[in-house]
């Protein structure tokens, strides 16, 4: 059995991508998607009919320009969406505007959106992840869209407090970033030699699943944003782990002993008290790392969300 196969008998697999033959190729069980990968798919050819379809879905729908663009916006990432759940058995991860992760009611509003998208298309909720930044104000609306019956996906997520937050919001599941931990790290001490064992990001998910486990949140770990198939391997056991689809074909190509190294341990349970949101901002600016890491994926997402508008302006 090559690395993938192994993996895969203890944690489920997420395909990190909007390239859908990518994703038929490798079997995952579910699949997310961001900003990146929606301006990406607008480029390529395959995905012209979905785009035009999202375009002729806008001019029906009527309004101004600006409305217009983002309905073929969120009409777009729905129809990957609907595309990709052709292929994976599960769920698919659907990004709201990151512009909006300031604002818990428009969080909720867009949400609730790409629902009503998906639903018009006969898809159920129940496959459906809606992704937030894990700012406050988006950790407060995925609490109250998981009342709703909506899941949701945390993503962001960089600091201790972000993950205490959400599951003791009832969030359904978190991503947090390894890869983009470890980059801020060795920007500024290069770890070398490498050890995986050391590695800031790898050691953080571990925090965050031991905490989770002993206090038996549900909230599910999916660790994303790998740089090293060592990241990975490191991390065998978690709940879920999305993996773009180069790294999906390295693992395949090895054929290395996997071993499980995350089981849960469930031998302590109480419930601490929940962090009020001053608490929550404050544990938070403690870490200059996730206070960087998120501003700066917000400030990606919302450009690449930009770049999006600017193509459909030009196609409509």
């Amino acid at each position: 059995m090559n690395d993938l196969q192994n993996l895969k008998k203890f944690t489920t697999v997420v395909a990190d991508s909007g390239d859908i033959e990518s994703i038929r190729h490798y079997t995952p069980q579910d699949a997310t998607t961001n900003p990146s990968l929606i301006l990406k798919a607008s480029t390529l050819v395959g995905y012209q009919s979905l785009l035009e379809d999202a375009l002729s879905y806008a001019r029906k729908q009527g309004g101004t320009q600006k409305t217009k663009i983002i309905n073929a916006s969120d009409k777009f990432c729905v129809n990957i969406g609907v595309e990709i759940l052709k292929i994976v058995p599960g769920r698919i991860s659907t990004e709201v505007d990151a512009r909006l992760s300031f604002n818990r009611g428009m969080c909720v509003a867009k949400a609730r959106k790409l629902v009503s998208l998906y639903q018009e298309q006969a898809i159920d909720k129940s496959r459906i992840l809606i992704k937030l930044a894990a700012t406050w104000e988006g950790i407060k609306a995925a609490e109250e869209l998981e009342k709703e019956g909506i899941k949701c996906n945390l993503t962001l997520l960089f600091s201790f407090a972000q993950a205490r937050a959400c599951a003791e919001s009832g969030v359904y599941l978190i991503s947090p970033f390894v890869g983009r931990i470890y980059d801020w790290y060795h920007q500024r001490k290069p770890l070398d030699p490498y050890l995986v064992e050391e590695d800031p990001g790898v050691v953080s998910v571990r925090k965050i699943y031991t905490y989770y486990k002993q206090h038996r949140y549900h909230t599910v770990i999916m660790g994303a944003s790998f740089r090293k198939v060592e990241q990975i391997l490191a991390l065998s056991g978690c709940d879920r782990l999305t993996i773009s689809p180069y790294l999906l074909k390295e693992l395949s190509k090895n054929n290395r002993h996997c071993d499980r190294k995350l089981s849960p341990d469930t031998g302590v349970f109480h419930r601490p008290t929940p962090l009020s949101e001053s608490e929550f901002r404050w544990e938070h600016n403690q870490d200059a790392m996730a206070v960087e890491k998120l501003a700066e994926g917000i400030r990606q997402f919302a450009i690449d969300q930009e770049s999006l508008e600017k193509l459909l302006t030009g196609k409509l």
